[in-house]
């Protein structure tokens, strides 16, 4: 989907229902800041909000999902396409996990391999250093490309407000996790939480 796209018709429609970001924010229970960051294409509208946007903006979910008002004799086949992109999002959500998992994986043994290396092999001290030094560098790019892989797969749902969002890098990277959750600070409501990971809108 073109957030782009969708992001200009959610504003062209706001101003026409002669509403500020404000105004359309506080209707919807989120912050002016999300109005902005879908109406600058930074990011799209949770599932959960949909509804009520398109209520607010008095507009079809076909309608946002498309980011244009659809005609009545192209309803149907907007409506497969919208649905064709959303699973197309879904399985690459899934492909970015596999990814994530196998350059974790290949991290580790690499890691470990270096580290068993420098450990066990008789070599000068300096060839030691470099290789525990490479070990460490290896898995500082290895960790960091699964968390990049893996922070793009879904999205992370609050456990207060229920909405869905992508957490920066940043955000992802300090937050303590289990393997479904992650502790995170919703963008929506401010609140700090569990997040539970979600690959599948």
């Amino acid at each position: 989907m073109d957030q782009v796209k969708i992001g200009r018709f959610i504003a062209e429609t706001r101003k026409a229902q002669n509403l500020t970001q404000r105004q359309l924010a506080d209707a919807l229970s989120i912050s002016d800041k999300t109005v902005s960051k879908w109406e600058c294409g930074k990011g799209l509208p949770e599932v959960s909000l949909m509804l009520p946007l398109c209520g607010a903006l008095r507009i079809t979910v076909n309608d946002l999902l498309a980011g244009e008002r659809v005609a009545q004799a192209d309803y149907q086949k907007k409506a497969e396409e919208n649905m064709m992109n959303l699973m197309q999002e879904n399985q690459e959500n899934k492909k970015r996990m596999i990814l994530s998992a196998i350059c974790g994986g290949l991290t580790v043994i690499a890691v470990c391999s270096l580290v068993v290396i420098a450990a066990y092999i008789r070599m000068p001290a300096a060839a030691r250093i470099a290789l525990i030094v490479f070990a460490a560098l290896t898995a500082a790019v290895g960790i960091g490309a699964a968390a990049a892989l893996e922070v793009n797969a879904g999205h992370y749902e609050c456990p207060h407000c229920g909405a869905l969002f992508v957490p920066t890098l940043a955000e992802y990277v300090k937050g303590y996790h289990t393997f479904t959750r992650r502790r995170l600070q919703c963008p929506h409501c401010g609140k700090t939480g569990m997040c539970r990971h979600r690959i599948v809108r």
